[in-house]
């Protein structure tokens, strides 16, 4: 969502942005340009739009690492999420969707196009959701405003500390002011679980209760030991900056953020007596249909929640079928397929020692896989990104709840590298068998590469740096292992590659569980079994899994969904250019055109087809 770029950039930022291949190569060969004047009416929306975006969501130019000179004073605030400001950005998106379809779209061409089409679904559907949903209040299919996964107890600690940047006494003063901005929030938070709750939206009680024991781990720290007060008074000390932000914070911490905390445990733990045991969304009001908005959404495809449901099953078995093969000659022979996964997790062999430094050795192999991998690229891919990558440990206050891993994108500046989070709460549920895939998901193929190109892509309009798909980013980075596969980068370690098909299971596993669950109204338990039964994981790890599903319905079925359609666009543009094919070229017109919907995707790279004849 993009203001004027000269007024959000560095210089130094628009310089580095200028020098990189730009997202209008992939398509001049083949589109024609788009009308002067429709073109620039469309850009000029958009930094409209995201004008209004940075102003309700100040957090957004933090970690773009816009939050300087003109935007500096994003860097005090946090987003307001009162029941009055949620109407209000309702309104906008209604505001917003019809200016949209005012701009003739066929008037447009190209990567405006695409930008157009990638824009136009976002809009459109937070418009369906509002019109459709009485409950959250906000756009994507996350019901519960408070859960285990969801609510500013668990993002905002860990983005303060890891985002907004300490370099001056402006920043940490602005530090501060977002501490005590902290605690409105929270209680903004109780006011609209509260409406929601009235409506009927209540998490389960499983998920409440994983919740409690994370507000317990918060509120039982004492404010001058919370992370949200060490992070400032070591960061001002590290920069030389005067003041007693160690002091200030702590209480501002005990007056303002840890009330609003107790408050947030006290309204779950009123729900906990009436909270029932169902996981699916279909026990909310139009849960069903919430549970198809929700997967169109994630997927930003059409497919049906019995698709998906047969979709997995299909996969689970071929893909066990495979791993079978690979089993019996890694000398795992007795046992189901899951079985025998069971036997490979609980192999001594396979884990680091579930102790500080056998967690520093685990990231740093991690290190050398990325390391291993890097030389290579340039086979596969006609640009590479500038960012670097730094690999480290999932915060230990969130890493009850928070997912084995996952990537936060690097600033559009460089001044903030990308961020691979591994989560070593225990070392075992991380063997060494399932890390080479983890980590080319997460890092490079996968979302550092995907995410850092886009960031770093020439023409491509703020906008559509600020708007994310499951379905592509998560597609890209599961295609991601299995490009790993064609890199050669299993040779030799064929239990690394029965890991890479247990991943590949494991993700079209959560096909069947999410679906079922939500469609065909599993329980938990049920759930869990089938996770357990097929691929071998520990129960804990697989009821950590199983509740993430319950509180973002549809978001594990983006993975699988995205990556089929990443392999049905790479043969399509194989069949259509034979000789002329070439794997780096197509990997460019799939991420230089940064992030799209599914649907928009297909557009994307049936122009690069076009200009490839």
């Amino acid at each position: 969502m993009q203001s004027r770029r000269e007024l959000l950039f560095s210089a130094a930022a628009a310089a580095a942005l200028a020098a990189a291949v730009t997202p209008k190569d992939v398509f001049a060969a083949a589109a024609s340009a788009s009308d002067p004047a429709e073109a620039a009416k469309a850009n000029a929306l958009y930094d409209d739009m995201v004008a209004r975006q940075l102003r309700r969501s100040p957090e957004t130019a933090t970690s773009l690492g816009i939050d300087s000179g003109d935007m500096a004073w994003t860097k005090s605030q946090l987003s307001d999420f009162s029941l009055a400001a949620l109407k209000e950005n309702a309104e906008t998106n209604a505001q917003q969707l019809k200016a949209l379809r005012a701009i003739d779209r066929d008037k447009l061409a190209g990567l405006e196009k695409a930008s157009y089409d990638t824009v136009e679904f976002v809009v459109a559907g937070g418009q369906a959701f509002n019109d459709n949903f009485a409950y959250n209040g906000a756009y994507g299919g996350a019901p519960y405003v408070i859960s285990q996964l969801t609510g500013a107890y668990q993002s905002i600690p860990d983005f303060i500390d890891s985002q907004h940047v300490i370099e001056t006494k402006a920043d940490a003063d602005a530090y501060m002011s977002r501490v005590e901005a902290f605690g409105r929030l929270l209680d903004q938070e109780v006011e609209v679980a509260q409406h929601d709750a009235a409506l009927g939206v209540i998490p389960a009680d499983f998920t409440l209760d994983k919740a409690l024991i994370q507000f317990k781990t918060m509120l039982d720290v004492a404010p001058d030991a919370s992370p949200l007060v060490t992070s400032v008074a070591r960061r001002a000390k590290e920069r030389g900056i005067a003041g007693d932000y160690a002091g200030v914070a702590a209480r501002l911490y005990a007056e303002k953020v840890r009330p609003a905390l107790a408050r947030q445990a006290a309204l779950l733990e009123g729900w906990r007596p009436k909270a029932v045991h169902d996981a699916g969304v279909w026990r909310l009001p139009k849960g069903e249909e919430y549970y198809l908005a929700s997967l169109k959404s994630y997927t930003t495809s059409g497919i049906t929640p019995d698709e998906i449901h047969k979709t997995g099953l299909d996969m689970v078995a071929s893909l066990g079928a495979q791993c079978d093969k690979l089993m019996r000659k890694a000398g795992y022979t007795s046992g189901t397929v899951g079985e025998r996964f069971r036997q490979m997790y609980s192999d001594p062999r396979q884990h680091y020692p579930n102790t500080d430094e056998g967690k520093v050795q685990l990231i740093a192999d991690l290190n050398k896989k990325v390391e291993k991998i890097t030389p290579l690229l340039p086979k596969y891919f006609g640009q590479l990104p500038k960012a670097p990558l730094e690999i480290r440990r999932v915060p230990k206050a969130i890493e009850a709840g928070a997912p084995g891993g996952y990537y936060n994108s690097p600033t559009l500046d460089g001044s903030r590298p990308g961020i691979y989070w591994i989560n070593l709460r225990d070392s075992a549920e991380q063997p060494r068998f399932t890390l080479s895939t983890l980590t080319y998901h997460e890092a490079i193929p996968g979302h550092h590469l995907q995410l850092s190109l886009s960031n770093e892509a020439g023409d491509l309009p703020l906008i559509r740096k600020m708007i994310g798909f499951s379905g592509y980013s998560e597609g890209w980075a599961l295609y991601a292992e299995q490009l790993a596969v064609e890199m050669g980068m299993y040779e030799g370690d064929p239990e690394g590659q029965i890991g890479m098909i247990h991943d590949a299971m494991f993700r079209a596993v959560r096909l069947v569980v999410d679906s079922g669950m939500h469609h065909k109204r599993w329980s938990r338990e049920q759930a869990v079994k089938y996770f357990v039964d097929n691929i071998g994981d520990q129960e804990a790890s697989a009821i950590t899994e199983v509740e993430r599903y319950v509180v973002w319905p549809g978001q594990a079925c983006s993975y699988m969904v995205g990556k089929i359609e990443f392999l049905r666009l790479r043969d399509k543009a194989r069949k259509a250019l034979g000789r002329k094919f070439d794997i780096r070229k197509v990997h460019d017109a799939c991420l230089l055109s940064g992030g799209v919907p599914l649907t928009v995707l297909e557009r994307v790279v049936d122009g690069y087809i076009a200009g490839a004849k």
